[in-house]
This record gives C-alpha cells, sequence and structure tokens, in this order.
C-alpha cells in the first residue's frame, strides 16, 4: 500500500477490533438508523472470508436464515460496526469457505470446532496409579 495512503488513513483504522479468522462464529453488532432513530442490530453467523488490508479490510459474514443462505459483507473498520463478538472459534483447512455455499441444512454451518488440549486434558480422568 502506498507510505503516503497509509499515514493518512492511520487514525481511522480501529484497534479495538477481536482476533477473529475464517471459519469463527462471530455475532456483528450494527448500527442502524430509522428515520432520527438509531438502534443496534445483530448479524450472527459463519465468516467465511477476510480480505484486503488496513483501512480497506473486509470480513463476509454468512448464516441460514429460513432456510436460505444469506451473505452480509462488512467493513472492518467502519463506524457502523458497534462490536464483534467471537461466538465460536474453529480450525478452518482453508482460506476461504465458499464451499458452505452449495450445503444445505446443518452440514450448510459445519465447521471444525477448535479443541483447547488444556481444557480436554482437565477434563479426562485420571489413570490409576498402578503400586
Amino acid at each position: 500500500m502506498n507510505p503516503i495512503i497509509k499515514e493518512v488513513t492511520a487514525n481511522q483504522v480501529k484497534k479495538d477490533i477481536p482476533p477473529f479468522k475464517v471459519g469463527d462464529g462471530v455475532r456483528v453488532h450494527t448500527k442502524v438508523r430509522e428515520g432520527d432513530k438509531e438502534r443496534i442490530q445483530i448479524f450472527s453467523g459463519i465468516v467465511i472470508a477476510r480480505k484486503g488490508s488496513g483501512i480497506h479490510e473486509t470480513f463476509t459474514v454468512r448464516r441460514i436464515s429460513y432456510g436460505e443462505g444469506v451473505e452480509r459483507v462488512f467493513p472492518v473498520n467502519s463506524p457502523n460496526i458497534e462490536t464483534i463478538e467471537i461466538e465460536l472459534e474453529s480450525e478452518p483447512m482453508k482460506a476461504r469457505l465458499y464451499y458452505l455455499r452449495d450445503r444445505l441444512g446443518k452440514a450448510a454451518v459445519a465447521v471444525t470446532v477448535k479443541t483447547r488440549h488444556s481444557e480436554a486434558a482437565a477434563a479426562a480422568p485420571a489413570a490409576p496409579a498402578s503400586s
């Protein structure tokens, strides 16, 4: 990216964005203006793509609504995004999860859930000691 553009846009880049990645389940809180009123609307789904860098970075969130797939592209640094919550962490096998578009039902939201080794070890019962 051009260093002049990077310098000009540096103060507009958000610094409080959580570290989410492709495959994570997120809840995006967006500001919606209706006339003179403003409210927060939540769009919940799976991140299927992240593109760009700096001020131009975007991410695509997909969810199933009434049996129909719905995708929305959000600019990461948009002032209309209030917060981004991470609901589910995953271990994606690809950089883009466009193959989820061809799936139906539960398979459309099936991603490999991230397992933490420390939690798995704590949940497993200890082996009896032999004497």
